[in-house]
């Protein structure tokens, strides 16, 4: 039985939406955000006592992202949601009142295990979608507590520091500038950047 005060369905639905439409990822994000909050005892991830209280790293940059966002209610501009690029359907729910974290990874075997629960759908997707709906979770996930060390600067709240880089002017905040030879830079000045200035 679920503590969750949304129904699976209902969260299913809104992840949808936001995210534009239902898809195997869209149900595996729903049902790693619904069991990371479970092993955590987080019932109502939108309520006042948890808003702040929830960091979650998502170490994948495709569909589920959307998903996980919606049912914890984490965001990239509270700095409750933080993007680890690793390529792995993964996801890491820290409960910050308690100093707790259950890193939640989905089973690659859940792949070829989804002819098993929708075996009248001939379309891949379309099956993974559909089984990932209703396959039991040691079946589709893989749970693990682990520890995160988050430092002050990445807590969610106002900014902790302020600085300008002397090369472009641009204001860094939080403990993001690079310090060395003498100079306050910025990551971008300081190199590489995902950017050329022309």
């Amino acid at each position: 039985m679920s503590i969750l005060k949304k129904t699976f369905e209902e969260h299913l639905a809104e992840a949808a939406a936001f995210h534009g439409g239902d898809c195997p990822g869209q149900t595996l994000g729903v049902r790693i955000a619904r069991a990371g909050l479970e092993r955590l005892g987080i019932d109502d991830p939108l309520s006042d006592a948890w808003r702040k209280n929830i960091m979650v790293y998502v170490e994948i940059d495709r569909c589920a992202a959307d998903a996980l966002m919606m049912v914890t209610g984490c965001r990239v501009g509270k700095r409750t949601l933080k993007l680890v690029d690793n390529g792995i359907m993964a996801a890491t729910f820290v409960n910050l009142k308690e100093g707790r974290a259950v890193r939640v990874t989905a089973r690659e075997e859940a792949r070829s295990l989804a002819p098993k629960y929708a075996p009248e759908e001939q379309n891949k997707y379309e099956q993974q979608r559909l089984a990932y709906r209703v396959m039991p979770d040691e079946e589709l996930l893989d749970f693990e507590e682990v520890k995160v060390a988050i430092p002050p600067e990445d807590m969610p709240g106002s900014p902790i520091s302020r600085v300008v880089c002397e090369r472009c002017g641009d204001t860094v905040v939080d403990m993001r500038e690079v310090r060395g030879e003498g100079a306050v830079l910025c990551r971008n000045c300081a190199g590489p950047s995902f950017f050329t200035r022309l």
